[in-house]
């Protein structure tokens, strides 16, 4: 008898000759951020999906040595443990089917473990690490643009600095065109001497050559 031949699966970083069941991953954390989906529809204001956090490990992903793999989680995890750099954990998780609309590799995590904690006690968010705030938090600062080699150079650690996933409604009449990329953003206050701005956001229309250019709009509209 001819066995059915197994889906492919795809992260960023991998392809997975298997059903989509959940994998082990185990690892140490070096990086903890908001997990925020960006919604832009033409010339308005940016709508926003908090989901919770992205939790960036050095471990290894069913016993396979792996570096920098990225694993989502809800808010009440999050929230239950306050995750930090130097955590060491280990869960359940499932590969994300569709990488352009996650940032993480992995998701729909169970049975997650706190095995050991570097840094306990109070540790303020900062460039160099600290407990990410509550998600109402990032909610009620809102972001400025990033530049992109920043955040990969000079964020990797600040949780306040995120790469997003982003939806563009190409037709707000038509919903279901859409198209997808990621933005750099920042949710810190002014003045991080990492900072540095990104060009303008380019959001395109429903017809050839209809742009708008998103010049940090939805912060500047609370006056800040």
């Amino acid at each position: 008898m001819t066995l059915p031949l197994l889906p492919r699966y795809y992260t960023k970083t991998a392809v997975f000759e298997r059903p989509m069941d959940k994998i082990l991953f185990t690892g140490r954390i070096i990086s903890v951020k908001a997990r925020i989906r960006l919604i832009r529809s033409f010339d308005e204001i940016p709508t926003h999906q908090y989901q919770g956090y992205t939790l960036i490990l050095d471990g290894a992903v069913d016993g396979v040595p792996r570096s920098r793999f990225k694993v989502a989680i809800g808010p009440k995890a999050y929230e239950q443990h306050q995750f930090r750099i130097g955590d060491a954990i280990r869960g359940h998780a499932i590969p994300v089917p569709d990488a352009e609309t996650e940032w993480a590799e992995f998701y729909k995590v169970s049975g997650l473990q706190l095995i050991e904690r570097r840094h306990p006690g109070d540790w303020p968010p900062g460039p160099d690490g600290g407990i990410a705030p509550l998600l109402e938090q990032y909610r009620a600062q809102g972001h400025f643009r990033l530049k992109r080699e920043t955040c990969e150079t000079e964020c990797g650690q600040c949780p306040f600095g995120l790469t997003m996933p982003t939806q563009i409604i190409l037709d707000h009449w038509n919903p279901s065109i859409v198209k997808w990329r990621v933005e750099t953003h920042c949710y810190g206050p002014r003045g991080c001497p990492r900072y540095k701005s990104g060009p303008a956001y380019r959001v395109p229309g429903r017809s050839p050559g209809m742009v708008y250019v998103d010049d940090d709009v939805e912060r500047e509209a609370r006056g800040e």
